[in-house]
């Protein structure tokens, strides 16, 4: 049996949609229970150690991310209709859905620790589009990773600084509407 490229595309964004909506729940369950200082502690550590997991698979020589899917398309660098972002949009969660990003830098650093991927945009902060930098490590990010440590999430200064203000107001006037 064949699939075309269009029903697998679809099947992955299904997938896709179920991951984003995983890492939404446990995070929100991880908030309310703990608070937000604690459940996002935890949300980022859980990450890290997910990002080691992929990042390991990555040095076997296991695919990292399927090729259709993902994101709708992707001009040079950028990175457009990312599914899980349009999934923490879609239920105004951005502020723990993004948190998920932090897996770039992991598994890249899982990888190599003298290096991570960065976002420069991040469509699930509310950007428009993801772009990604590969960048030095400090010797403090590095000993930060390897011993899970709280202050690794200022590895990825986008993802640390969260939702942009502007698609905060944006929400806000359309609640409003």
């Amino acid at each position: 049996m064949s699939v075309s490229i269009e029903e697998a595309t679809r099947e992955v964004e299904i997938a896709i949609t179920r991951l984003a909506l995983l890492h939404l729940s446990f995070s929100k369950i991880l908030v309310n229970e703990l608070g937000e200082s604690k459940g996002k502690e935890i949300i980022i550590k859980s990450i890290l150690e997910y990002g080691k997991r992929v990042g390991e698979r990555i040095k076997r020589g296991l695919p990292d991310l399927p090729k259709y899917g993902i994101y709708a398309y992707h001009d040079q660098e950028k990175f457009y209709g990312c599914v899980l972002a349009k999934i923490f949009q879609e239920y105004g969660e951005e502020d723990l859905g993004c948190l998920y990003c932090y897996v770039d830098a992991a598994k890249s650093m899982q990888v190599d620790l003298d290096y991570k991927l960065i976002h420069k945009t991040c469509a699930a902060c509310g950007d428009d589009n993801c772009t990604f930098e590969r960048v030095s490590t400090t010797e403090k990010e590095r000993k930060s990773f390897r011993h899970m440590e709280k202050d690794w999430r200022l590895v990825d200064k986008r993802i640390a600084q969260g939702k942009r203000p502007e698609t905060a107001n944006h929400e806000k006037r359309r609640k409003k509407a």
